[in-house]
């Protein structure tokens, strides 16, 4: 059965816009986060493969944003990517890989931990479920993949509010 997810809306944290201590700790990186809402009760992978299906899942991010046409999702073919691809993972895993990856450069400015905590972090603490995109290599890139020094991709289900959030952190 096919759940139909509504785009509810998209936050997006430029890494270049919060004042670093050290030069070039930004690093062109960014995190991407998409709200969708959901009712009833799917299942997970139905609700993973909603997600796959929409068309906000269908973005290169590489400035273009999603478009209904796109056969690539991030470095990857659309194609590559099943609910299959996706791993469950403790909140706290994935809170700790996007902390590392925020944190490779140095210390984190105030106000970019604020809006992380507010965007990224609570929602992966309401999530019911959070999974990793972890089923997908590079034999799996499309023509350009790659291009992505590091691709984090989470999706956290949160089924008290019924939305299904992704979360893509990356650097060029």
């Amino acid at each position: 059965m096919t759940h139909a997810l509504a785009h509810e809306g998209r936050v997006f944290l430029n890494f270049r816009h919060y004042r670093f201590s050290a030069p070039h700790s930004h690093a062109f990186r960014w995190v991407d986060v998409k709200h969708l809402r959901f009712s009833g009760a799917p299942g997970d992978r139905e609700l993973l493969a909603a997600l796959i299906g929409h068309e906000q899942f269908r973005d290169t991010y590489a400035g273009y944003g999603a478009h209904p046409e796109e056969t690539r999702h991030g470095s990857y073919w659309l194609a590559a990517i099943t609910p299959e691809a996706y791993e469950p993972v403790e909140t706290a895993e994935s809170a700790a890989v996007l902390r590392t990856w925020a944190g490779q450069y140095g210390a984190v400015p105030a106000d970019l931990e604020a809006d992380l905590r507010r965007e990224v972090f609570d929602v992966l603490d309401a999530a019911a479920r959070v999974f990793h995109l972890n089923g997908v290599g590079e034999e799996d890139f499309h023509d350009w993949g790659g291009v992505h020094g590091e691709f984090h991709e989470f999706v956290s289900i949160d089924r008290a509010r019924g939305r299904i959030t992704l979360l893509v952190a990356a650097d060029d």
